[in-house]
């Protein structure tokens, strides 16, 4: 047998296998994207300090923080209001509304 074409099917063979495992990962982002749940994060009211998750349990000091962003330590760009937040992601989109 030839070494340069067992060679050739194998690497045909990586090839199709990188490109399915490829197409799995796209399709598993899809789905996790897919959620309507906002991000979600714990934070003081107050200081809007990030917090421990542990904190926003019942009995901790925090609160959930929906969407935004994380920056020094501190959250903005989102809401305590849950359903103040749009969920973006893959696909999604964000939209405020001035008024």
């Amino acid at each position: 047998m030839d070494n340069s074409t067992g060679a050739t099917k194998h690497r045909k063979r990586s090839g199709t296998v990188v490109l399915g495992g490829m197409g799995l990962l796209a399709a598993s982002l899809v789905a996790c994207g897919s959620s309507n749940e906002p991000d979600k994060r714990c934070a003081d009211r107050a200081t809007l300090n990030q917090l421990s998750m542990k904190e926003c349990k019942k009995g901790g000091r925090g609160s959930y923080y929906y969407g935004g962003s994380v920056s020094a330590g501190k959250v903005y760009g989102g809401s305590f209001d849950k359903a103040a937040v749009q969920r973006g992601g893959i696909g999604g989109g964000s939209s405020s509304s001035g008024g």
